[in-house]
């Protein structure tokens, strides 16, 4: 019965990110939010579960891409569709929302294939994009002006453009606990936690661009100690 059991957890992401779908059209965001962090939890946990059982297959390689293609790809869409539609009397502008999730789509497929990304990441992965765009809503509550059409179309191009991106970024999977190898991950785990608790929403966005910095820090360090060991 193990085998069954990441297919399974893959599957409750499929489910929570289809019922976050339908709060985000329906409006109700904080329970949109709630389904997205489970999405997210059931999204690290499916592949911990496929390692740690030695039953990692094609078919749940296949499963999670399409799971998340709906988590982390039709649901942040569906944020900038209906945030847009609050914005415009045009009637098929809103509709540029969903560039994200095409863009999505583009980088699961890309990663899917893409050997450089079997222990780090080759651009923004979507969970992440994800939790920056469901954040939008909430921080327009203390900023009303994230309601303009150009800003959340330009946030849609940039977020789509960063999920495809060259940029390399670190993966949370360690393969080791040590301090000196993971100093930088253990760094931008602690303030982004400190932002969480002090800024709430508003810190998800400083995030992402904190991920890219301390990343950057991390492989450039990474080079740094691999010379010195030559």
């Amino acid at each position: 019965m193990k085998k069954y059991i990441p297919n399974t957890i893959t599957s409750l992401n499929l489910f929570s990110g289809c019922i976050g779908t339908v709060m985000v059209l329906n409006q109700e965001f904080t329970m949109a939010f709630y389904c997205v962090l489970a999405s997210g939890i059931f999204d690290f946990f499916d592949g911990m579960s496929a390692r740690a059982l030695h039953v990692k297959s094609l078919i749940g390689k296949e499963l999670d891409s399409l799971a998340d293609v709906v988590s982390f790809g039709f649901l942040p869409g569906a944020i900038l569709f209906m945030m847009l539609k609050e914005t415009t009397a045009h009637p098929y502008l809103p509709y540029l929302g969903f560039i994200i999730t095409v863009f999505s789509a583009l980088r699961l497929a890309k990663f899917n294939i893409d050997t450089r990304q079997t222990t780090d990441f080759i651009g923004v992965n979507t969970p992440m994009n994800t939790f920056v765009i469901i954040s939008l809503p909430f921080i327009a509550q203390d900023y009303p002006a994230i309601y303009s059409t150009w800003l959340l179309l330009a946030i849609a191009l940039v977020s789509s453009l960063l999920l495809v991106s060259e940029i390399k970024l670190f993966s949370m999977k360690l393969s080791s606990l040590s301090w000196q190898v993971n100093r930088f991950k253990y760094l931008f785990l602690i303030v982004s936690v400190v932002l969480l608790f002090l800024l709430k929403f508003m810190a998800l966005p400083i995030i992402l661009i904190l991920y890219i910095v301390f990343s950057k820090i991390h492989f450039a360090n990474e080079v740094t100690d691999q010379t010195k060991v030559a």
